[in-house]
């Protein structure tokens, strides 16, 4: 028997701020980061599982240590027991009976658990020598059903109808599969549309863009109204009337204020409007959708749990679900949210900024079109083109498509020496200078936060620091 005998976290940021990467009306200085998290086990594979959870800087520590307050579910637990029924690892994290208080089943604590549960995954797709998309889609109707935890959920859909949605879907898969192995996964760009880039900046990447076969690419707005209607008719110019282009307003208006700004910005036809409000809002999400209809209105990376999208799709509140892969609480919420997306229609196209955002979450979307939804229509993944670099299998994206992954895993493994180089606050990129954040409160200085730790289990499987 192989148990679980190594937890190891590491704080690391990438002073993405000092270029204003990934800057948008409500984060303008962006630091983006991972609380990431390596599982091994004493079984002489040697084979380790990765995750993270994706932060923008201030507070990854707070996200790491509680990634950190879940290794006692995990160390000295037998190998097998733990990947053979993923669904019910799933439920003994996110029912924790005393850290599901600090949600339940949203924030930081859920987002721990989806650092845990993606690093199980990563290790049993790994194990079984299958990329994780296809993993997932070989596995049977009954089999993906029972990894989803229906409690909240079976007033929009029931196991049952689960169950028909995935075995309609099984005869085409093989040929799907085929499919997706050729041509690969459609994606759009954001990367010219950062709100702290130039009008010149923008118009290149813009037209970049096109060159390299995006169909489809994404602004930042929320800032000023009138520079929104500047970049966007720039954008159009440069982009020509046949590529879509998507914005993103990142929770920046109230609702009244939201159906104006989109006002202003209709005659240059955005294709959708992203995060026009609090990702909270149910009800005025669907507002703002009935009233500058036939603009679509897309949101989801903040969406907290598999619960609040359904009342998305009950309410009318999106015409684009965006799962992310690291916000809910990991791959077994996300076949639950699209699930509910294939009942009630609604395409799905994941948000994917970040730092291994886009290395992740394309693999629930090539999971989606061989084994569930069976159609690309209307369907992207977002694509920015930072950090790649760093992982030991970046994305491929070629002529607007991402390929699909090959290599065993789901994708979140970083290089050795970046978990070094980027290590906070003592690796070198940040000894060498980083951007100074808000002074630090009198009462604080001094402190020194705690350094990136490993967990490993003695005999009697209790976690302690190594």
């Amino acid at each position: 028997m192989s148990t679980f005998t190594r937890f190891e976290t590491h704080d690391v940021r990438f002073p993405t701020s000092r270029d204003l990467d990934g800057s948008d009306a409500m984060n303008p200085d962006p630091d983006y980061s991972a609380a990431y998290l390596v599982i091994g086990t004493d079984d002489p594979d040697g084979l380790t599982g990765h995750g993270f959870a994706f932060t923008i800087g201030r507070g990854n520590d707070v996200q790491v240590a509680a990634i950190r307050a879940l290794a006692g579910h995990l160390l000295g637990r037998d190998v097998q027991e733990v990947l053979g029924d993923m669904g019910a690892t799933w439920r003994s994290f996110a029912d924790d009976s005393q850290l599901r208080w600090l949600g339940p089943e949203k924030g930081v604590m859920h987002m721990a658990v989806s650092a845990v549960v993606n690093a199980l995954w990563d290790l049993k797709a790994k194990r079984a020598g299958l990329p994780l998309w296809d993993l997932l889609a070989r596995m049977s109707p009954e089999e993906l059903v029972a990894l989803v935890d229906f409690r909240y959920l079976t007033d929009a859909l029931t196991p049952e109808q689960a169950l028909d949605l995935l075995t309609a879907a099984e005869p085409g898969r093989a040929a799907r599969r085929e499919e997706l192995l050729r041509t690969g996964y459609p994606a759009y760009t954001t990367t010219p549309g950062w709100l702290g880039y130039s009008d010149d900046k923008l118009v290149s990447l813009s037209r970049q863009a096109v060159a390299e076969g995006f169909t489809q690419i994404k602004l930042k707005v929320g800032a000023s109204v009138a520079d929104d209607v500047r970049r966007l008719r720039l954008a159009r110019e440069a982009v020509g009337p046949d590529v879509r282009i998507a914005v993103d307003a990142n929770q920046r208006w109230d609702v009244a204020e939201a159906v104006e700004w989109i006002g202003a910005l209709a005659p240059h036809d955005p294709w959708w409007v992203e995060e026009p409000t609090s990702p909270d809002d149910v009800l005025g999400h669907a507002a703002i959708r009935r009233a500058v209809a036939p603009v679509k209105i897309a949101t989801g990376e903040h969406v907290q749990n598999r619960i609040v999208f359904k009342q998305m799709l009950q309410a009318g509140s999106l015409d684009v679900l965006q799962i992310d892969a690291a916000r809910v609480a990991g791959v077994n919420e996300n076949v639950a949210i699209l699930l509910l997306a294939a009942k009630y229609g609604v395409p799905v196209c994941p948000h994917a900024g970040g730092v291994g955002l886009c290395e992740l979450v394309q693999h629930l979307s090539m999971f989606d079109y061989v084994a569930l939804s069976g159609t690309t229509r209307d369907r992207v993944v977002e694509y920015v083109d930072h950090l790649h670099e760093h992982f030991v299998h970046p994305v491929r994206v070629r002529g607007g498509h991402y390929g699909a992954p090959l290599a065993p895993g789901f994708s979140a493994e970083l290089l050795p020496g970046t978990l070094q180089r980027f290590a906070f606050p003592d690796g070198p990129e940040w000894r060498a200078g980083a951007v100074p954040g808000p002074p630090v409160p009198p009462a604080l200085e001094g402190d020194a936060p705690p350094a990136p730790a490993a967990l490993t289990a003695p005999a009697d499987g209790v976690a302690v620091g190594a």
